[in-house]
């Protein structure tokens, strides 16, 4: 006997079937930090996130976006564009191939740089820009130049994180139409011609150089100055020393002729004497000394009369420290007198 079926049986399964790939197509799983765009007839209708969701198949459908990205190959990129419906909301990194920049001395460098960014408004990324990966790119390229070429080529080096905030600073406002986030940039590699390399090679060279002499000189002019001071202070000293050495010398004749004087008695007739025996004495001491300078020693004719002077002076009182020693004595009877008087 055969079986016939049933057109109603036939109906239902076509509803079954059919009913099994809507549900297909209309339950999406997105998974975690990534979210879709879905359009319904051609217009944006909502933004799926993650976890299961479902939309109407035919009629909403999701939009994709425009990505380039950089396949690096030896020393060469390569760009590779796709069209993706699901959009990852983590940072990305750009890492973009060398850009030749002039800087304001006129040195063509080549830089290559590595941008970080992150879509935090994925409506915006896929209907304000045509295509956000690439648009971000050439934003980093104009504003590298444009921030690199208002620098020289020794700043350039030294200042590496103030170049990174200054271009992030420049795209941010940018960026944010197209609902991107910049979270850093970074210039990973300066490379410079061949010539230009050589002669930043001499010029370090020369600097060190010049440090050395100015450090050398420096230590020159620290030990003069230390030497000149040692010197003004010894001179200082010395000057003190010979100053109080005269003084007491000058105090020591001044007490010999007072002793003199009292002794022999204080008229002008002996002042003169002892002042023409001391003036003796000084030029007997000089003598010697003036016989060293030469073979022959002039004596002036004052000298005579100034020497006979002196021998008078020792025949009549003796010398003047013979007198000071009997006035020492004549003082030292005078005081036990007037004692052993005091005593009866």
């Amino acid at each position: 006997m055969e079986s016939v079926i049933s057109p109603g049986l036939v109906i239902s399964l076509i509803f079954v079937v059919i009913g099994i790939f809507i549900i297909a197509k209309g339950l999406v799983i997105v998974r975690q930090s990534e979210v879709m765009v879905i359009e319904r007839l051609g217009s944006f209708h909502r933004i799926l996130e993650s976890g299961v969701n479902i939309i109407i198949p035919f009629i909403e459908r999701p939009r994709a976006i425009t990505m380039t990205r950089y396949m690096r190959i030896g020393d060469e990129y390569h760009p590779s564009s796709s069209f993706e419906t699901r959009i990852d909301r983590r940072e990305t990194v750009m890492d973009f191939p060398g850009q030749p920049v002039v800087t304001t001395d006129n040195v063509t460098v080549t830089i290559n740089g590595a941008l970080y960014y992150q879509i935090i408004d994925p409506r915006r990324a896929v209907y304000e820009v045509a295509n956000m990966s690439q648009a971000v790119e050439v934003l980093a390229k104009t504003t590298l130049r444009s921030v690199v070429g208002k620098m020289e080529l020794d700043k350039l080096f030294e200042s590496r994180s103030e170049v990174n905030n200054a271009i992030q600073a420049e795209m941010e406002e940018a960026a944010s139409k197209w609902g991107v986030k910049l979270t850093r940039v970074e210039v990973q590699d300066i490379s410079m011609p061949e010539e230009v390399e050589e002669a930043m090679r001499l010029q370090m060279a020369a600097e060190r150089k010049r440090r050395a002499t100015v450090t050398e000189a420096e230590g020159e002019k620290s030990a003069a100055i230390a030497m000149a001071q040692g010197q003004r202070e010894s001179s200082i000293l010395n000057a003190q020393g010979d100053k109080e050495s005269a003084i007491l010398r000058a105090q020591g004749e001044q007490e010999s002729i007072r002793l003199v004087l009292s002794a022999m008695g204080d008229t002008e007739q002996n002042k003169q004497t002892v002042i023409g025996y001391l003036l003796g004495q000084s030029y007997i001491k000089v003598l010697p000394n003036m016989a060293k300078d030469g073979e022959r020693v002039f004596v002036p004719y004052e000298s005579s009369a100034l020497l006979g002077s002196m021998g008078m002076f020792r025949e009549l009182a003796g010398s003047p420290e013979d007198i000071v020693r009997q006035s020492v004595k004549q003082d030292g009877l005078r005081g036990g007198m007037v004692a052993s008087a005091g005593n009866s």
